[in-house]
């Protein structure tokens, strides 16, 4: 099982509360993760990701283990702690202003 810490909005647009549990076929890697959250909430499909390209939507983050993986190629596997469920994924919906 994988824990993934999702954002408000779209914790109420898949209608769950808490953190996410997803299993996760191995290697565990950002898609990998990503591809799991989107079938088992397909309501999620092009909010985190653009539905054509694949790239990470602008203001979203992904943070593994406190590192910044939002610029790391999606095949590239996430932490031990990450795949053994010691530490959630985080996605974060960042803000921007002035």
């Amino acid at each position: 099982m994988i824990r993934v810490i999702i954002p408000y909005h779209l914790k109420t647009l898949a209608q769950v509360t808490g953190e996410v549990q997803l299993d996760v076929p191995t290697p565990v890697t950002l898609r990998s993760v990503l591809d799991s959250l989107e079938s088992r909430y397909p309501m999620l499909r092009g909010t985190i990701r653009d539905h054509t390209t694949g790239k990470r939507r602008d203001f979203i983050r992904f943070y593994a283990c406190e590192q910044d993986f939002s610029n790391e190629p999606p095949d590239t596997p996430l932490p031990e702690k990450i795949a053994t469920s010691a530490e959630p994924l985080l996605i974060i919906g960042a803000i921007a202003g002035g």
